[in-house]
């Protein structure tokens, strides 16, 4: 029992290791730094709430480096070492695939919380500066001061460790970046924009955290997929039905989330009308806007329970992007919050399953 631990361990650190190293993962870092970043100063032109466009795009920009990222990741721990045949030295030791495999996602995951942290905390400093609505503005000085100097901070202690130590630019910059980029997060929120002194509260976010939570979960989700398809496919095949996977789940409640309502509302009366408003608002849509339309009848039961299966069967993204509900003052509610983390672990236990099997009768040789 101690011997798979320690073998688990192992796989899991060296794996996080590996996957920090990929210039992969320092490259979708940089740009998505760039691209949240720009998108505060983009955002001051939607002639509405500019904030809200900057959260939107923000969180998108997150959501999409993550699910990059997982995709890259997984194709490359797995499917590459098989490929090149450099997976027969470590199953001969001998390592359980079962350890192998949960291992190796749980590398893969601890790298990718490590870079979803970073851009998160990116994404909160550049936030809490706030869009520049007006000329009367005035600049968030502590936001750009602490902001600028925790990553040059990382940035100095990545060159020096690289330098002296001969360590990767790339993972220590990442795990640097994290610490520092959350004390200048930090700091920056005990200041206001002329550096006055202020309560931290003032400044804290805590519905968006819960989102970009939501976000890493559901990037974790993705990650268990591109896991189990690695464990049987090649690397160009692991990424594109991966990347298929992503857009089947966000399109799941538009596919067949309006076809279970559509078929429920014409026959479940007034509570199924309830159901559809508390569906609505889960969506962060307007509950006075039916989600059904008037010809709801017509759905027959043969497209109803296809309806049914695909909406189970299919991991439902959307889940995970809460920005509308957010932008709208709804929020995340506790208890969709735990529903969504639920739902979250249980795919991913399901998947992983599904990836010791198919690799239990992978041909290695």
């Amino acid at each position: 029992m101690f011997a798979w631990i320690e073998q688990f361990l192992a796989i899991a650190r060296t794996t996080l290791v590996e996957c920090l190293r990929q210039p992969v993962s320092l490259a979708t870092v940089i740009v998505a730094t760039i691209l949240v970043t720009l998108s505060n100063p983009l955002s001051a032109y939607t002639l509405s709430n500019d904030n809200h466009m900057f959260v939107d795009i923000g969180l998108s920009t997150i959501f999409l480096a993550g699910a990059i990222l997982a995709a890259f990741l997984a194709t490359s721990a797995i499917s590459r070492e098989i490929e090149n045949r450099t997976l027969l030295t470590v199953i001969s030791k001998p390592v359980p695939r079962a350890i192998f495999v949960v291992g190796r996602f749980a590398g893969i995951a601890g790298a990718l919380v490590v870079t979803m942290l970073f851009l998160a905390l990116v994404f909160a400093i550049v936030e809490q500066h706030g869009v520049l609505e007006t000329a009367a503005t005035p600049i968030h000085l502590s936001v750009i001061l602490f902001g600028t100097l925790g990553m040059l901070v990382a940035v100095a202690g990545a060159t020096w460790l690289n330098y002296m130590h001969d360590r990767s630019f790339g993972a220590s910059f990442l795990l640097l970046g994290v610490p520092c980029l959350g004390v200048a997060y930090v700091v920056s929120m005990l200041f206001d924009a002329k550096m006055v002194s202020q309560s931290m509260s003032v400044a804290f976010e805590p519905e968006q955290w819960k989102a970009m939570i939501l976000i890493v979960e559901g990037i974790l989700v993705l990650c268990a997929i591109a896991v189990a398809a690695s464990t049987r496919l090649g690397q160009v095949p692991t990424l594109v039905l991966t990347l298929a996977a992503l857009v089947c789940g966000l399109l799941s409640d538009w596919v067949f989330g309006r076809t279970v309502l559509a078929y429920q509302a014409a026959h479940g009366g007034g509570a199924v009308q309830a159901q559809v408003t508390e569906v609505a608002v889960t969506l962060s849509q307007d509950a006075s806007v039916p989600l059904v339309s008037a010809s709801s009848e017509a759905v027959s039961e043969t497209a109803y329970a296809i309806a049914c299966v695909g909406w189970a069967v299919v991991p439902n993204f959307q889940m995970f992007f809460v920005t509308d509900a957010i932008n709208q003052g709804i929020g995340v509610p506790a208890a969709y919050f735990g529903l969504a983390t639920g739902y979250a672990a249980l795919l991913v236990t399901a998947f992983l399953a599904l990836s010791v099997m198919f690799f239990q009768r992978r041909e290695l040789g």
